[in-house]
């Protein structure tokens, strides 16, 4: 039997703790899917009060389950005199589920796996020093992400709102990207050495910059799904017959002023959505000739396969983005039918893109380190 050496313990260790990260960014996903879901199906604020230990277990009888309904009627009275006024307990129980699991599975699953693991490899003295402030920070963001989902929720349990704000959505949305992509980049320093990383600061330098407008575009994506603005232009390539925003003041433009106008009006929102997605696909192809060039210099196929991957998701992330925008006549209330199906593949995709992007700039560095 041969003895490991010290440096193969190491990445051992390393390793252990890197798929136990990998587990949680799978994890995470999911979390995110299924708060997909919950928007799609009209379900968050079906639990309209937030019981962190208590809320692991559903209603367990009727009058439990009546109780809960009386609640949501009080407390989402927008939504429900709205939009919800002929449900039924059974209709009810249907949203509340969503709701419940998404919860749940924050909860119960992700919360367990990292706890589990956090303790297990505590005990088995895996942790690195320089591990502490990561994970630190990892619980943090983690239990920041529960508070901002609850700050989104009570945005919209009034009298008025028949909906959530689309800003507390897309924080919570961005905030949950941030605990992902955080999770995954802890992951692939433990898997890839800084040593195997390729020297280029300025296709560094163009990877922060796809970054940061991917970022931008997803904030774009969460305020189309808050404010349901796929139904406001089914059209495409043109926007409603042209391709700038016509009649903006048809829908209430005059209400806005300032940034208003570009964050919280459909048809501009919607506009910028679209704009975004065509500038992305731009830097995304000069990118990847960059990349290629660099990737086959050093003789990394790391590289060379992640920006291939990476012009393959772009694509199928707008041509899922027309196919949804064409579909977006056909949203239902509280269903999860044909238009809410290609909405939950295009934020798929749109979730392995923003991790794939990750991976390519993960895999550039600006500097050499020194001792």
């Amino acid at each position: 039997m041969s003895v490991l050496t010290e440096d193969q313990k190491l990445f051992k260790r390393r390793k252990a703790v890197a798929y136990w990260l990998l587990a949680g960014v799978a994890i995470i996903l999911i979390q995110i899917l299924l708060g997909g879901i919950t928007r799609l199906t009209g379900s968050g604020l079906s639990i309209a009060e937030w019981k962190p230990i208590l809320g692991v277990f559903p209603p367990m009888n009727e009058q439990e389950w009546y109780a809960a309904f009386e609640l949501y009627k009080a407390k989402a009275s927008g939504q429900f005199i709205t939009q919800n006024s002929n449900y039924t307990l059974s209709d009810f129980k249907a949203i509340y589920f969503w709701e419940w699991m998404h919860r749940e599975w924050a909860r119960v699953v992700l919360s367990g796996v990292f706890l589990s693991g956090f303790f297990y490899f505590l005990f088995k003295k895996y942790f690195e020093k320089w591990m502490i402030k990561p994970l630190v920070l990892l619980f943090v963001l983690g239990g920041l992400q529960g508070a901002v989902g609850w700050i989104m929720v009570m945005s919209g349990l009034n009298p008025e709102d028949t909906h959530v704000s689309h800003i507390t959505l897309a924080l919570h949305f961005m905030f949950a990207l941030v605990l992902l992509c955080y999770t995954f980049w802890f992951a692939l320093k433990l898997l890839i050495p800084d040593s195997n990383r390729i020297l280029s600061f300025k296709h560094y330098r163009f990877s922060i910059i796809l970054l940061i407008l991917l970022a931008l575009q997803l904030v774009y994506g969460a305020f189309m799904a808050g404010l349901k603005a796929a139904p406001v232009a089914a059209t495409w390539p043109d926007v409603n017959g042209t391709y700038l925003p016509q009649n903006i003041y048809s829908f209430g433009a005059e209400h806005y002023s300032g940034l208003r106008i570009i964050t919280y009006h459909p048809i501009m929102v919607h506009y910028i959505h679209r704009s975004l997605a065509y500038l992305l696909f731009v830097m995304v192809i000069v990118w990847f000739a960059k990349s290629r060039r660099i990737a086959k210099a050093n003789g990394s196929s790391l590289l060379n396969k992640a920006s291939i991957t990476t012009i393959i998701l772009i694509s199928l992330q707008i041509l899922l983005g027309i196919i949804t925008v064409l579909n977006g006549h056909l949203m239902t209330q509280n269903k999860f039918l044909q238009f809410e199906w290609f909405a939950e593949l295009h934020q798929i995709v749109a979730i392995c893109l923003l991790m794939n992007v990750v991976l390519n700039y993960y895999l550039v560095k600006k500097r050499v380190k020194t001792v």
